[in-house]
């Protein structure tokens, strides 16, 4: 008589991966990063445009809620994605949070102190130079690969 932990080999269900969804995967970190940069900034620059010496703190105010609510965001994202069956799916999610949280990382380190030298303005161009043309590039490789659909055992 078998045991009831001695369950026969049974064939697990196997669902498929579109290529399409794949290359969305591989990008989707890097869309979302320079969107909210892109947004902050901008945000930025407006609150410049309509503050005055009474609300110093507009810019500020108003261009850090989008970086913060994405830097939560983000690492339900990267979770999701970390575990990709496809392999070079987890590869461009991997490389784009590096990039996105040792930029962030950086800039809260140093953010105050460098704001001095060069102002929030030169802090928002840092951040912009230094994320969004990479960022893009990942983008631009994750579309030039031939991406293949991804079959793997679902649970």
């Amino acid at each position: 008589m078998r045991g009831f932990l001695a369950q026969p080999p049974t064939m697990a269900d196997t669902k498929t991966i579109s290529a399409a969804s794949c290359r969305l995967s591989a990008r989707l970190f890097n869309y979302l990063s320079i969107g909210t940069t892109l947004l902050s900034a901008s945000l930025y620059s407006l609150g410049q445009l309509l503050g005055n010496t009474k609300v110093a703190f507009l810019p500020l105010a108003m261009s850090l809620p989008p970086v913060m609510i994405w830097v939560a965001a983000s690492m339900f994202v990267y979770a999701a994605i970390a575990h990709h069956p496809n392999l070079r799916v987890q590869h461009f999610n991997k490389w784009a949070g590096y990039r996105y949280y040792a930029i962030i990382g950086l800039l809260t380190v140093v953010a105050n102190d460098a704001a001095h030298v060069v102002g929030w303005g030169g802090i928002w161009i840092f951040f912009v130079l230094a994320l969004v043309p990479w960022a893009s590039y990942d983008i631009w490789k994750a579309g030039k690969e031939e991406w293949q659909d991804t079959v793997y055992e679902a649970q």
